[in-house]
């Protein structure tokens, strides 16, 4: 054990075994709040990271041993339903005890080294949490992934990351076993299943049954790599975000205590999918706090199963994405009890300050807005106490120095919009990404003078509040999911149909974002019916890639015959422009679709964008048009 947290856990063994006081007097118990603390005052930057660190062994294996010694209330650690009436619940000690076993499978049948790679790519099932922390015991570096990847996306990873092995259910097995072939680096393929073996995969739930209990944990430093999430860019493939064995294992303690507001008492659900970034914060905040991790295996989002649940279990926190929050106010609340939550949190998208309103009038439950990124953790919050400003994302989070910056890396002054930026000079934040993995003119195109750009703009009043405005590039945040256009645009180039496409974000009163293509026709296809084809480009879209990234709303329609023209026609809130046939000009074009995009959320009614189906498509390329909204279109998120 680490000499830094050795003396506390010794007082705290030795005080239970009546070793210290003096005799017939109990002395006095060392509570586990001086360890929180000290992993407290490490995250909020007031103490300096130990060289080594390993979350399972320093914080897990902690705990453990705090429950033996009767320091911990009687929940689990770890619960999880699937709602039709199977339940597993395991103690510290019970998720020490199957973690380990889960190493030694790693190491054995699956022979990884520290630092090689593994994608986990499962739903919400008790294996991806043992699988995580069995990456920790062993120094792999975990690569979560949605279950929504399809082939070309478990492709561009696999081979990306150079993953040695992956981990993955019944229902993707077959997608990595069509693409396995074309990915050399992948060594062993496991499988979470009840079922006979699948021929070239091992079967993790036989081998966990099989596995020793005893393991030694590696020995890691504190800046070793623990995690990559590949994330989603304006331009180009998904990039590889990598974080460290502290960034992550010691980053989110403070916003686990103060905005997440967790003891040792609370059971903490957070509805997310394993293989976004919160499902890593939920687990890095609730663990080192000595909170239960509740799981709903929640096979698609339903907002009565969500509310049943929180009426049956004694759930005191909970965590959604605003997209679901507005689904559950749809509801009439008032025929639910929620008897034990006390604490809710929101992030990932703009809350729209009527959501927060219906959810605090119908439950008496207060919704507290966080604000953070792949490459950071926590960057603003409304911690539990302080003043909130509806519709404001709160107030910097330490240890980050926030500051709302000028292009050239210059601090505004409050009122002013700008890029939110994180100072990481003279100082670099330990939690805080290392990298994009190989691909450092990423990683040197985010920093700006001493600060690091998010991608995001926003306004700071002279309260210190931060206001979201939006995207500075053009990533579609739809329900939280972070959307590249480029990904979907060549999505839609492999249908013989389309000739060019522009992806962009159209606002939606649910989902925040939705995707929005307007598309070219190619010649043998612009007699076909419209819905028809719009259906066909849909469902090709979800098989090429992550069905989540398809375009809801169709801006395809018969395009006219012309050598070089745009026949362009834009309706909002009821006002027509004309079209103009002929040749165009490209400014007047992006004036028209400007204006569109920036029309408010609710006065939008339909939009359709006529272009010519011309051998040559040089008047708008994909590119200009997105540009041509994108200083105006990132107003359409939910603002004040």
């Amino acid at each position: 054990m680490r000499p830094w947290l050795r003396h506390l856990v010794l007082q705290v063994r030795r005080t239970s075994r009546g070793f210290c006081g003096s005799p017939g007097q109990p002395a006095p118990l060392p509570v586990p709040q001086k360890i929180v603390a000290t992993w407290e005052a490490i995250s909020l930057g007031r103490q300096p990271v130990p060289e080594y660190f390993n979350f399972a062994h320093d914080v897990l294996d902690v705990w453990s041993r705090l429950e033996e010694a009767g320091h911990r209330p009687p929940n689990p650690a770890f619960w999880w339903v699937n709602g039709t009436g199977a339940e597993i619940k395991w103690s510290f000690e019970e998720l020490g005890k199957q973690s380990r076993k889960a190493a030694n499978v790693l190491e054995g049948a699956c022979g990884l080294q520290p630092g090689d790679r593994m994608m986990l790519v499962l739903p919400r099932l008790p294996e991806w949490w043992l699988v995580s922390v069995a990456c920790m015991r062993t120094g792999v570096v975990m690569i979560p992934g949605v279950t929504q990847l399809t082939e070309k996306d478990l492709k561009y990873r696999l081979q990306a990351s150079r993953a040695k092995s992956i981990i993955t259910s019944d229902s993707l097995a077959p997608r990595v076993d069509a693409i396995s072939p074309e990915c050399p680096s992948l060594q062993t393929k496991l499988l979470v299943s009840d079922s006979d073996s699948r021929p070239g995969w091992l079967n993790f739930r036989e081998l966990l049954r099989e596995a020793p209990t005893e393991h030694n944990c590696l020995r890691t430093k504190s800046r070793d790599p623990l995690a990559i999430y590949f994330t989603s860019g304006t331009t180009g493939a998904p990039k590889m975000v990598e974080h460290s064995q502290s960034s992550y294992g010691l980053g989110f303690v403070a916003s686990g205590r103060r905005w997440v507001a967790l003891t040792e008492s609370d059971i903490f659900w957070n509805t997310t999918d394993t293989g976004w970034v919160k499902a890593a914060w939920t687990l890095f905040s609730a663990w080192p706090n000595g909170a239960c991790i509740f799981v709903h295996e929640l096979p698609r989002v339903d907002a009565k199963v969500i509310l049943n649940t929180l009426s049956t279990f004694p759930i005191t926190t909970l965590c959604c994405v605003p997209t679901i929050f507005r689904l559950l106010v749809q509801e009439d609340l008032t025929r639910y009890q929620f008897q034990s939550l006390r604490h809710c949190l929101t992030g990932g998208e703009a809350l729209n300050p009527d959501v927060r309103e219906k959810w605090k009038r119908q439950t008496s439950v207060e919704l507290y807005e966080g604000y953070g990124q792949s490459e950071t953790v926590v960057i603003c919050a409304n911690p539990k106490g302080m003043k909130i400003k509806s519709g404001s994302m709160g107030k910097a989070f330490p240890p980050y120095d926030v500051q709302i910056v000028d292009d050239e890396g210059n601090v505004l002054p409050p009122g002013e919009e700008g890029n939110v930026a994180i100072r990481i000079r003279p100082t670099r934040p330990f939690c805080f990404f290392n990298c994009y993995s190989d691909n450092p003119e990423k990683t040197a195109a985010s920093e700006q003078g001493d600060f690091y750009i998010t991608g995001d703009r926003a306004r700071m009043d002279k309260d210190g509040y931060f206001w979201f405005m939006g995207r500075n590039d053009d990533v579609i945040n739809s329900s939280s999911y972070r959307i590249g256009p480029v990904e979907v645009e060549s999505a839609l180039a492999e249908h013989p149909a389309v000739l060019e496409s522009a992806v962009v974000s159209s606002p939606d009163p649910i989902r925040g974002e939705v995707v929005k293509a307007f598309i070219v026709l190619t010649p043998d296809y612009s007699s076909h019916d419209t819905e028809a084809l719009t259906r066909e480009l849909q469902e090709h879209v979800k098989r090429v890639t992550a069905p989540y990234k398809y375009p809801r709303k169709n801006c395809q329609r018969r395009f006219l015959e012309r050598s070089k023209g745009v026949n362009c026609e834009v309706r909002s809130g009821g006002n027509e422009v004309q079209p103009q046939e002929g040749p165009v000009d490209l400014r007047m074009l992006h004036e028209k679709l400007m204006d569109h995009w920036s029309a408010p959320m609710g006065s939008i009614i339909s939009s359709t964008l006529k272009m010519s189906k011309a051998c040559s498509f040089q008047t708008a390329s994909p590119g200009s048009l997105r540009n041509a909204g994108k200083s105006k279109r990132v107003s359409l998120a939910p603002t004040t």
